[in-house]
């Protein structure tokens, strides 16, 4: 069996060419035999066969990163900032203004797509609490392209609207006073927050259904609506998907992907954000790290900045809807917000930054399609939950098991220090479903698997938890 061993750093082992790797000889024979043919040994960047650089590139997704048009985007976005608002409760029946006239546009780029299934998903609301103030008929805009599994993989925006209304006297609008939640009808633009993200799920659903690669997954591209009032259109569908029991591996959301200019004078361009729910082991940190690690493979001149928080700081997006019923999602964000533009008047297509952009949209294709070309993440845990983890025969290696992965052909094993937040080292097992790291102890590092499919592709890594502790009843006299 050929095995490959290397290092790599948060973002990219692309990035540390010529640094210097640790490696461990280990092998990997059928189970139940796992043994050791050489002592640890200290290998370059160098001396890494390119492959293991390349060989997860996939020439296909490569051509649909190179395909996302700055100009597309400007022509999408400023069509959907032409709806005048988009705020939840505005009309759903006038054919040029409000959200119900945006939401018939999104459907209908959707459809340009003869491999998706558009619809909408409806929801009448009561009116209730202090922003719902009337009753409403709400609705996400849905577009599925089928794969050859049911397992779903989510790409998310928001596509409704929220700005402070004029002031009475005339003299403009600040980014600071409260909402009048009832006024829906004066302009409420949204360019960046959220129809620069909006217009980036309807162009990564137009380019992934129109390339002609068949999927894994069956991707989910929805056009969330109520997320200003309180997340209500993704909390809606998230407990739809629950009661279903669909099974929902990984939602990307996304909410504000344009702005790199902030208020405080400064410019990033060359970065965005993920944030992601713990504990550091949970699914959704998982998603987050391989958003990271598809993104620096494919664009490796755009940081991607990970996050140890559920979201901005005492804030939440759409994806935290879906953490609350139990799927793993991240959100994925500019790295440099305007606070004076969000929620204004302000926020308009003349904010935006095409080329800024276009990068994160490139980034959404690249990990997005990389996700559902890859085989389903290998489970690590038994039936009662309990992680498939030992000590090995010796008592002081790493023993794992897990089991196979539908359309895996090979797994990788990935291990790090237990006080470090991201993978530092990788090996190439081939198809088995056990393999023993000698002298490895599993109390100082974290250890996990991820799937490989015939293609190269690679799915989100499955790491070794151990289960929360029961707390113990002590009786005493």
């Amino acid at each position: 069996m050929n095995l490959r061993i290397s290092h790599w750093p948060r973002f990219s082992r692309r990035s540390v060419r010529g640094a210097a790797m640790v490696a461990f000889a280990l092998v990997c024979c059928s189970a139940p035999a796992l043994t050791q043919v050489a002592p640890p040994t200290v290998a370059s960047a160098g001396d890494v066969p390119a492959a293991a650089t390349s060989a997860q590139i996939d020439p296909g997704v490569e051509r649909l990163v190179s395909h996302v048009s700055e100009d597309r985007l400007r022509e999408l976005l400023t069509r959907l900032q032409g709806f005048g608002t988009r705020h939840t409760l505005s009309s759903q029946d006038d054919p040029a203004r409000g959200i119900g006239a945006a939401a018939e546009w999104i459907a209908a780029e959707f459809r340009r797509s003869p491999r998706l299934q558009v619809s909408f998903d409806w929801y009448d609301l009561p009116a209730q609490g202090d922003r719902i103030v009337r009753d409403i008929r709400l609705r996400n805009v849905m577009a599925v392209l089928p794969g050859r599994t049911t397992r779903r993989i989510y790409m998310t925006a928001h596509y409704d609207s929220l700005a402070r209304p004029p002031r009475p006297d005339g003299a403009g609008q600040g980014a600071t006073g409260g909402f009048d939640w009832s006024a829906a009808d004066h302009d409420q633009p949204g360019a960046n927050d959220d129809g620069s993200a909006t217009v980036a799920v309807i162009e990564v659903a137009r380019l992934l259904a129109d390339s002609g690669l068949e999927f894994d997954a069956t991707l989910v591209f929805a056009a969330l609506a109520g997320e200003e009032q309180g997340l209500v259109g993704a909390l809606l569908h998230a407990q739809r998907a629950q009661a279903a029991g669909w099974r929902i591996d990984a939602v990307f959301n996304n909410d504000m992907l344009g702005n790199a200019a902030g208020g405080n004078g400064v410019t990033d361009s060359g970065s965005v954000r993920v944030f992601s729910e713990g504990p550091e082991d949970s699914p959704s940190r998982q998603v987050a790290r391989y958003v990271a690690r598809v993104g620096a493979r494919h664009l490796p001149s755009h940081r991607v900045r990970l996050l140890a928080r559920h979201d901005r700081f005492g804030r939440g997006g759409d994806h935290t809807a879906f953490n609350q019923h139990g799927f793993a999602g991240v959100r994925i964000v500019e790295s440099n917000e305007h606070f004076g533009r969000q929620h204004t008047v302000q926020d308009t297509v003349d904010g935006i930054s095409w080329p800024y952009l276009a990068q994160n949209v490139r980034l959404n294709v690249a990990v997005v399609g990389s996700a559902a070309l890859a085989p389903p993440a290998p489970r690590t845990s038994d039936a009662r939950g309990r992680p498939m983890l030992g000590r090995g025969q010796s008592g002081y290696d790493a023993a794992l098991r897990w089991e196979p992965s539908p359309g895996a052909v090979g797994y990788r094993v990935f291990w790090r220090e237990a006080w470090t937040p991201d993978w530092q080292h990788e090996v190439e097992v081939g198809n088995v479903t056990a393999f023993t790291l000698r002298g490895l102890s599993i109390d100082d590092v974290v250890l996990g698997v991820a799937a490989v499919g015939p293609d190269g592709h690679e799915s989100v890594v499955s790491a070794y938890v151990n289960p929360p502790r029961t707390d113990a009843v002590i009786k005493a006299r």
